[in-house]
């Protein structure tokens, strides 16, 4: 009686057994569903995995030429530095995502982790426009190229060129020409030229200027300042500042 007890008792154990694997989760239907899901997310995945291309896209269709990368990375421009970093990391989450099984919980963490990278995403192209816009506008700083002073001490001609991008609407380039003493200090005297230029529609100041100028016997050279008049830092020549000012000096003979 207790052999045929135990005998039953295996067999109602074996046809439990039997029926918990039939109950597992992992069957045919479950598994077909969660491989709909996680192929739904492998298709985001690869989205994410071109952010790299749309935030090169961004940036092109802004007219952020490579020259004006190199440009903006020379003057650490961070915009760029941010939205590329953010661009790799949702690339990364990307294949992350593509590698995970397509099970409930794969799908879950696949899920998790396509969601990071969806921000990252968001964020370097967000991060690529402003880097764009602030790289092609330029920073408002005056340069003075061109300089030529030429003939007789009392009959000289003084050429150069002003040039400024990015300046803003309510901002201007101020414009000067001092003689200058022996010793290189500025002579007490007016200004051989002054000039305050508006930039145009676009953020562009250009000037081309052509000038007499007379030297006294006890004037050096002469020297040429070209300033941002929205700077307020008080940067003088020679100075580190972003928007520091640009200055040129000539000297000439007795």
């Amino acid at each position: 009686m207790t052999d045929g007890q135990g005998g039953e008792g295996a067999g109602k154990s074996a046809d439990a057994s039997d029926a918990s694997d039939s109950a597992d989760p992992a069957d045919p239907a479950d598994a077909a569903r969660e491989a709909a899901i996680g192929k739904r997310l492998d298709e985001v995945a690869k989205v994410l995995a071109g952010a790299l291309v749309a935030v090169a896209g961004i940036m092109t269709g802004l007219g952020l030429t490579s020259n004006l990368v190199f440009v903006a990375l020379n003057n650490e421009s961070w915009p760029i530095y941010v939205a590329s970093l953010c661009a790799i990391i949702a690339i990364v989450c990307s294949i992350v995502a593509l590698l995970m099984h397509p099970t409930r919980r794969g799908n879950l963490w696949e899920t998790v982790v396509l969601i990071a990278g969806v921000v990252f995403y968001v964020v370097a192209l967000t991060v690529a426009v402003i880097g764009a816009a602030k790289a092609a506008g330029g920073n408002g700083r005056p340069t003075i190229t061109d300089v030529e002073l030429t003939g007789p001490r009392t009959a000289m001609t003084l050429r150069f060129d002003v040039h400024a991008d990015g300046v803003e609407t309510d901002a201007s380039i101020a414009v000067y020409v001092n003689l200058l003493g022996p010793g290189g200090e500025q002579l007490d005297v007016p200004d051989v030229y002054n000039s305050e230029l508006r930039p145009d529609d676009k953020g562009v100041v250009e000037q081309k200027v052509s000038m007499p100028v007379a030297l006294p016997a006890t004037a050096t050279g002469v020297a040429v300042f070209a300033a941002n008049v929205a700077d307020e830092s008080g940067a003088e020549c020679g100075s580190q500042a972003q928007r520091g000012p640009a200055c040129t000096t000539l000297l000439v003979g007795p």
